[in-house]
């Protein structure tokens, strides 16, 4: 594939390796060819490598395919999951997974990225709602600016929420940032 069809989140092989495209930039100098320079997260170690490539380059798009699969447990530094189809059990380390290891709940389906028989990533809902179990108690102070608290949902995941956030509300949180989003029920 020639360097300008690559975007973000595109996955390539270079140098045997296996990566995602974490920033594509295109910059256009008054003389000259144009430079694409590339944030690159190794998916099998999680190490992030910078690249820069001149227009006309190409680069091996890595052909994956996507399964079904179910959220089953934690172990160790495994998260494991179950192919929906044919009940096989794929495992991803935590340094694969990233910020996506804080909005798995057993039995949640996901999209798994698969390349030949090997688990490489997941794919999340942009927004999951989760249950806060503990936070912060708010001093009511009028202020002009919005307080935050911390705030600790039902996987463990703490985030900062609106004063007005109480134990058993469920937020929905954005999978991407990490970030408090709304509250979609209050609790009792």
């Amino acid at each position: 594939m020639e360097i300008s069809g690559v975007r973000k989140n595109s996955k390539l092989i270079i140098d045997g390796a296996l990566y995602n495209v974490e920033e594509a930039e295109f910059t256009k100098p008054g003389k000259g060819r144009s430079v694409y320079r590339l944030r690159l997260k190794n998916l099998r170690d999680g190490r992030v490598v910078d690249r820069t490539y001149r227009s006309g380059e190409s680069v091996d798009e890595a052909s994956l395919n996507t399964e079904e699969e179910q959220y089953l447990y934690h172990e160790g530094d495994q998260y494991i999951f179950m192919n929906s189809r044919n009940y096989e059990q794929h495992g991803i380390s935590e340094e694969q997974l990233g910020i996506k290891k804080n909005f798995l709940k057993e039995g949640m389906e996901v999209v798994m990225l698969m390349m030949g028989d090997e688990a490489i990533d997941i794919n999340l809902p942009l927004t999951i709602d989760l249950k806060v179990i503990e936070t912060e108690i708010s001093t009511k102070t009028a202020t002009i600016t919005p307080q935050n608290k911390m705030s600790v949902v039902e996987t463990g995941y703490s985030l900062g929420t609106p004063a007005f956030i109480k134990v058993g509300d469920v937020i929905k949180i954005d999978t991407r940032t990490g970030n408090y989003v709304e509250r979609v029920a209050t609790g009792k």
